[in-house]
């Protein structure tokens, strides 16, 4: 198994684990069903690819292009050879010696010539050979497309299919509930909650911060939620750590500059809380 069928069947089990009449253990079920498909799809993708394009590519470079490259080796020698034959030729002083040295170059230029013209067929084969893997290219290609195209068409039904899942989440529920359940509204919660907070105002949080920029000095600060640094500019935040809190002139209205030890950098304000 691939990997997304892999995953596929992982999330198939935990929806079964879940109960297939729920809403998420379904909705697992479907994810894992189209994970399966893009699998399948991801296999015929490295099939045809292994087909069209590298069974083809690894052919040439196995077979032709090593005997290419032996054939151009064997005619460099063979030139090597000619120029030597050639250059006793001129060294020759001797009428015996001058005559057997024609004889040579006559003997490597023969062999260079018939070497020169093997390695000039088997580079003329090289035009049509490079048109067969420019198809093969364009083969691999088209598979690509397809491949997409079909996890693009089956991540379309998912999203259709779990579109539906919250009326039918809310049907389930009212059909497997056997005794009502009062309805709470959201806007009676939040003035329940509203009742049993003390009400403190938006002015009231910011004005430390405000006080805080108009002023020169420094103010410890707790930090509310854990912060992960943009950039080298910013400081990095734990929450519920403490660390020192500036104002640096020029710096955006959202931001301060917090130290922490030798470590320093701009920190967002809604991460902070002011302590006296």
């Amino acid at each position: 198994m691939n990997n997304p069928e892999l995953l596929g069947q992982y999330m198939i089990d935990a929806g079964n684990e879940f109960g297939p009449g729920t809403a998420y253990g379904n909705a697992l079920i479907k994810c894992g069903e189209t994970q399966k498909r893009i699998g399948t799809a991801d296999r015929e993708l490295i099939q045809t690819s292994a087909i069209n394009f590298l069974t083809p590519l690894r052919n040439f470079i196995e077979g032709d292009y090593k005997t290419i490259t032996k054939e151009r080796k064997l005619l460099q020698n063979k030139r090597l050879d000619l120029d030597a034959a050639k250059t006793r030729l001129k060294k020759a002083k001797v009428a015996e010696a001058r005559a057997a040295s024609e004889q040579e170059v006559r003997i490597t230029q023969s062999e260079f010539d018939r070497q020169a013209e093997i390695t000039r067929l088997l580079l003329e084969g090289i035009s049509s050979t490079h048109a067969h893997h420019l198809r093969c290219l364009n083969d691999f290609v088209e598979a690509q497309m397809t491949y997409y195209a079909q996890c693009y068409q089956y991540m379309l039904d998912l999203q259709k299919q779990l579109g539906s899942f919250p009326s039918t989440f809310l049907s389930n529920n009212n059909q497997s509930s056997s005794t009502p359940v009062p309805s709470v509204s959201a806007s009676s919660v939040l003035a329940s909650a509203s009742a049993s907070l003390p009400s403190v105002s938006n002015s009231v949080i910011t004005s430390g911060f405000s006080e805080l920029k108009a002023s020169s000095g420094s103010r410890k600060a707790r930090v509310l939620y854990d912060y992960d640094a943009a950039n080298s500019s910013e400081l990095s935040l734990l929450a519920d750590e403490v660390i020192t809190v500036y104002s640096v002139p020029g710096m955006d209205s959202d931001w301060l500059m917090g130290e922490r030890g030798n470590q320093k950098g701009k920190v967002p304000i809604t991460y902070l809380k002011l302590l006296n």
